[in-house]
């Protein structure tokens, strides 16, 4: 196997990470590697407590491609057996636990979704159930005794709920553990996280060391800030930005970021061979809207296409800027001619439930061939000509609806 010089690998690894523990160790690591010709092995675990990745994880995955492209070996861990436990981090309470089908379910589409930045076929996929689900009580107590309570109790989070009397379960204290025996299992060399994972990578490079294998280094990666600019990218906080949203929406979604973050959001997520030659701090400088409206192109084109961004800013420009209706509307039919206007949302998608329909109308956000709707109460008379309908900013269909029976 062919690597870089070990001070160009450097470079590159250390780029955009927080922390590297540590930098002399991982310099050792690249050394041994360039002279035995064996890749280095890369860790990175994903719990898939939900279904889908956003560009928060890509952040870390990016830095697992980048390990890639030198010439080492990527594993990807979906934490089948660890996101039953549920990871404590950052937590002020005790996080529910998800069941074995809730994991299963959300982890089937991790991998594909993670192969939109990683090279597919050279990463290795593993589940942590194949060896954690194994280990029997006796095991368990065994691991357990490698770890003191004060050592947990000096992970922040935990600290700061025990003083103020937030219970705290002990299969908490198990998650750490858990995630370190990944390491041990694996003897993996280096390991990803994002700062919010620093904990529990050290508790896998403490275990490593307990078992007699050589600790691995720990990266820490920044946590991007979601679309409000204040929050950690988040579904359940409605600012993420996710691998398999339609190019319109990622497109429309990465315009909404505050100007502060066009800088953060283009070094993490912009490869840099892909990079412009003019520095993006100059060019957020002379014009703040072309450069995220370029950074919107970028985004969509990872993750679908080089066309595909054209038309999603072509889409935007039309629907959002000229407030024109796009093109190719799905129709929905109705049998009645009379159609309570929250049913339709309902129905269409639009909306959750009548009670949120009834807020969108309540808060004109909704628009009846081009003319705002403010009341709640409405029925629409449909025919078989169609109705275009407009609900918040990028919603667009079109109801009909046939003869009234009595």
């Amino acid at each position: 196997m062919h690597f870089p010089p070990v001070t160009e690998q450097l470079d590159i690894i250390v780029n955009n990470t927080i922390e590297v523990l540590s930098t002399d160790e991982l310099e050792k690591k690249l050394t041994r590697s360039l002279k035995t010709g064996k890749p280095l092995k890369i860790k990175f675990g994903a719990d898939p407590t939900r279904p889908d990745l956003h560009l928060g994880h890509s952040v870390v995955l990016r830095k697992l491609r980048e390990f890639q492209d030198l010439g080492h070996e990527a594993i990807l861990i979906i934490g089948d057996f660890t996101a039953m436990i549920g990871d404590p981090s950052g937590k002020s309470k005790t996080r529910p636990q998800l069941t074995a089908e809730e994991v299963k379910e959300n982890g089937k589409s991790y991998f594909e979704q993670a192969s939109k930045i990683l090279d597919q076929e050279k990463t290795i996929i593993c589940y942590n159930a194949d060896w954690l689900g194994a280990m029997h009580f006796a095991d368990v107590i065994r691991l357990s005794s490698h770890y003191t309570v004060a050592r947990m109790l000096e992970r922040n989070d935990f600290e700061k709920r025990y003083r103020s009397q937030e219970p705290i379960s002990i299969h908490e204290f198990l998650y750490p553990l858990a995630q370190g025996m990944d390491s041990v299992h694996l003897k993996n060399d280096v390991e990803l996280g994002g700062t919010d994972q620093k904990f529990n990578l050290l508790v896998g490079r403490d275990l490593q060391r307990e078992y007699g294998i050589d600790p691995q280094v720990c990266i820490t990666m920044p946590l991007l800030v979601g679309t409000d600019g204040v929050e950690k990218m988040s579904k359940s906080l409605g600012n993420a930005i996710c691998f398999n949203d339609i190019p319109e929406d990622m497109y429309g979604r990465t315009l909404s970021i505050p100007d502060t973050m066009i800088e953060t959001y283009w070094n993490l997520l912009v490869p840099h061979h892909r990079g412009a030659a003019t520095p993006i701090t100059k060019r957020i400088a002379d014009d703040p809207r072309e450069a995220k409206r370029e950074l919107a192109r970028e985004v969509v084109t990872q993750y679908y296409s080089a066309d595909d961004a054209v038309k999603a800013e072509e889409h935007f420009d039309r629907v959002i800027v000229n407030k024109q209706a796009p093109d190719d509307l799905p129709i929905i039919e109705f049998d009645d001619c009379e159609v309570p206007l929250f049913t339709i949302l309902v129905q269409a998608g639009a909306a959750t439930s009548n009670t949120a329909a009834r807020h969108l109308i309540a808060n004109n956000a909704i628009q009846i061939d081009g003319i705002t709707c403010p009341d709640i109460h409405y029925v629409a008379r449909l025919d078989e000509n169609p109705k275009t309908i407009k609900a918040g900013k990028r919603k667009f269909f079109k109801v009909t609806g046939g003869k009234k029976t009595f």
